[in-house]
């Protein structure tokens, strides 16, 4: 199985943010928030009732407008994604010295009083603090289907889906720990499990103990196509041209980081590839904070409301500390 980037999204239209007027001299902020979906609006909003200034600067591009329905956060649970963003977006706006740009960052630099970041236009925006909201880009397997399928019928996570998709035919796309893992969480929504592991199968003694014991079979046969309709689901089509038929599919794909700056800034990464943060959601780099997907495994839209709430408010501290 051969991982691609793909842009799964490409036809579909982006989330336009209003460009204001900018609303401070030379284009100087208190703290510029590079993305800005759920985690750097929340961020904005923490920050907005502060009366800091503040730019957020989005391409209107989130990782999950393929997604039909978002489910496991409160008061919003079965609300369309894009419906939930431009809630925010609303509400964030009513705070007048919260800023939006559309566009995308492209570069950082360190500056004497604090950061300059510049976007594909080549406009510049200076700020004291910086927070990094990014999210992360999946590496798409190149298998027929498996693009049309993400975020409908391919999914990630149970927390996020599992109880639409419970007591259905259900495969795990992954191998190893990771496969084991998934397989320990989905037991409890079907009892109809199957891992597709794409090649040798790569499990300890216990694992596989594990998973007989609980009527799991492993096909280490690779995949050749997913078979769809609209998005859902039909069948799994192998190599060995073996057909079979699956409701749903959980796929352990591997991810990027979706901006490239934080890295360039001197952030450093996990060894799984996310932003590390503290408790306070501060990078290595002093004065670069980073919230959201692309610092924490726990990749749901509470989990990303959750901490640019606590990344705003932790900003404003810094700010007001160094201010007062």
């Amino acid at each position: 199985m051969r991982d691609v980037r793909v842009d799964i999204h490409s036809t579909i239209p982006p989330i336009r943010f209003t460009k204001y007027n900018f609303m401070t001299d030379k284009n100087i902020f208190d703290t510029v928030i590079v993305g800005g979906s759920y985690a750097g609006l929340s961020a904005a909003m923490a920050l907005g009732r502060s009366l800091r200034s503040v730019l957020i600067i989005d391409n209107g591009l989130p990782c999950n407008r393929r997604t039909p329905h978002s489910h496991n956060f409160l008061t919003q649970d079965g609300k369309e994604p894009h419906e939930i963003t431009m809630l925010a977006k609303q509400q964030v706006e009513k705070y007048g010295t919260v800023t939006f740009y559309n566009g995308l960052a492209t570069s950082g630099t360190k500056t004497e009083n604090g950061f300059e970041i510049t976007t594909d236009t080549k406009d510049k925006f200076y700020a004291k603090k910086l927070i990094f909201a990014t999210g992360i880009k999946d590496s798409i397997p190149d298998i027929k289907g498996f693009v049309e399928c993400w975020g409908i019928s391919i999914i990630h996570c149970p927390y996020c889906h599992g109880y639409e998709y419970r007591n259905q035919n259900t495969a795990i796309l992954a191998n190893g720990a990771k496969a084991f893992h998934l397989a320990s969480l989905v037991n409890n929504l079907t009892d109809n499990i199957t891992i597709l592991t794409t090649g040798k199968a790569d499990f300890s003694s216990e694992h596989f103990d594990k998973l007989n014991k609980r009527n799991i079979p492993i096909i280490e046969v690779n995949i050749s196509e997913f078979e769809h309709k609209n998005g859902h689901l039909q069948n799994v089509i192998f190599t060995d041209n073996t057909i079979l038929s699956f409701d749903a599919v959980y796929a352990a794909i591997p991810f990027l980081q979706h901006s490239e700056i934080p890295v360039s800034l001197g952030c450093e990464l996990s060894e799984h590839g996310h932003i590390k943060v503290d408790n306070f959601q501060k990078t290595s780099i002093q004065g670069i904070y980073a919230c959201g997907d692309n610092s924490n495994m726990m990749r749901s839209i509470a989990n990303a409301v959750y901490s640019g709430n606590i990344t705003g408010a932790v900003v404003n501290g810094e700010l007001s500390n160094e201010q007062f």
